[in-house]
């Protein structure tokens, strides 16, 4: 089990980056980075907003996108440790989240945030969003409000 600490700046940048796709109503996916080997207690260091393909109920990263973050992991050392995408409405896990989540180690999180992130502050993150775990038989498991320190901290 690792624990997840993200600074506010970048969560107020992955907030900032939600919302202005949301203003042209489509869904978007900004990957949070750690570096390797993820241990225990890791930092996200960086954000990245993979090149997408979005529509108000969906996200698809095409093959060129996945290279390029490939590439942009292995320069500069780093893994991915999370994603976090936005929904029109409410914050769920849907089928298509579980089955093209970009994470898929086991403990990966998955945050989902509501209304395009429109309303949403850093200081409310965490309680508005909805978080998910990859268990290690491959389900998304949504962590419990009383759970989320275990997992990720917001610093």
């Amino acid at each position: 089990m690792s624990t997840l600490s993200c600074a506010a700046p970048l969560v107020s940048e992955t907030l900032d980056e939600l919302r202005a796709a949301g203003r042209v109503e489509k869904e978007r996916v900004v990957l949070w980075l750690s570096p390797r080997p993820l241990l225990a207690a890791s930092a996200i260091v960086e954000i990245y907003v993979p090149e997408q393909e979005a529509e108000m109920d969906y996200f698809r990263i095409p093959p060129s996108g996945m290279k390029a973050l490939m590439a942009h992991l292995r320069e500069r050392k780093l893994v991915l440790a999370a994603q976090v995408h936005s929904h029109p409405n409410e914050a769920f896990h849907s089928r298509a989240d579980n089955k093209w989540a970009i994470v898929r180690h086991e403990g990966a999180l998955s945050i989902v945030v509501p209304h395009f992130a429109a309303g949403v502050g850093v200081k409310h993150f965490l309680n508005m969003a909805a978080v998910f775990r990859l268990s290690g038989d491959d389900q998304w498991l949504e962590v419990r409000p009383d759970q989320l320190d275990k997992y990720l901290r917001l610093t």
